[in-house]
C-alpha cells in the first residue's frame, strides 16, 4: 500500500504535466491542388465546405477542414468526398476519407488522368476565386482532341519559313 501511494502521485504529476490539446480550428475553405496528367498542369483551387467543384472528370467536396492553433505543431486535415463523372455521365465515388496536407501522398486521390491532394485550409476564398465566376470552367480539362501544347517561338536569328 505504501508503494502504491508514491506511484499514484507520480502518475498524477505526469498526467497534469502533459500539454492539453487545443480544439482544432474549423475552416470554411479547403485548398487543393490537382494534377492533370495529360497536360502536366497543376491547378490550385479553393472549395467551400459542403460545396462541390469539378476538376476535370472529378467532383471534389470537402466536408470539414481543420487546422491547429499556431501554438501547436502544424497539422491540416480535411474529410473529403471525390466522385468521378464517367463518359456515360454516371457519377461514381472513388474516394471518401481524410486527407493530410503534411503527407499528400498518403491519402491523395489517384486517378488514371487526375491526382488531387489537400494543400491548406483557410478562413476565406482567394480573391481570384471570388472575382472569377468562370473559375470552375477554367479548371476543367480541355475537350478531347484539343491541342493545348504551347508553340515554341522561333529562335533569334533563325531564318523564317
Amino acid at each position: 500500500m505504501r508503494n502504491l501511494l508514491p506511484a499514484t502521485g507520480v502518475l498524477l504529476t505526469l498526467l497534469a504535466a502533459s500539454p492539453a490539446s487545443a480544439e482544432p480550428i474549423k475552416n470554411p475553405v479547403a485548398v487543393f491542388e490537382g494534377l492533370d496528367k495529360i497536360t502536366a498542369r497543376v491547378t490550385k483551387f479553393d472549395v467551400r465546405i459542403d460545396e462541390t467543384v469539378q476538376f476535370g472528370a472529378l467532383r471534389v467536396t470537402p466536408k470539414v477542414c481543420h487546422t491547429r492553433p499556431p501554438t501547436e505543431p502544424a497539422q491540416t486535415t480535411a474529410f473529403v468526398d471525390v466522385d468521378e463523372v464517367t463518359l456515360e455521365g454516371k457519377v461514381q465515388r472513388i474516394f471518401t476519407g481524410w486527407m493530410f496536407a503534411a503527407s499528400p501522398g498518403l491519402h491523395a486521390v489517384e486517378h488514371p488522368v487526375y491526382d488531387v491532394w489537400l494543400v491548406d485550409c483557410k478562413q476565406q476564398m482567394s480573391k481570384e476565386s471570388t472575382d472569377n465566376p468562370n473559375a470552375q470552367e477554367q479548371m476543367e480539362a480541355p475537350p478531347v482532341g484539343t491541342d493545348t501544347t504551347p508553340q515554341a517561338a522561333p529562335e533569334a536569328g533563325a531564318p523564317e519559313d
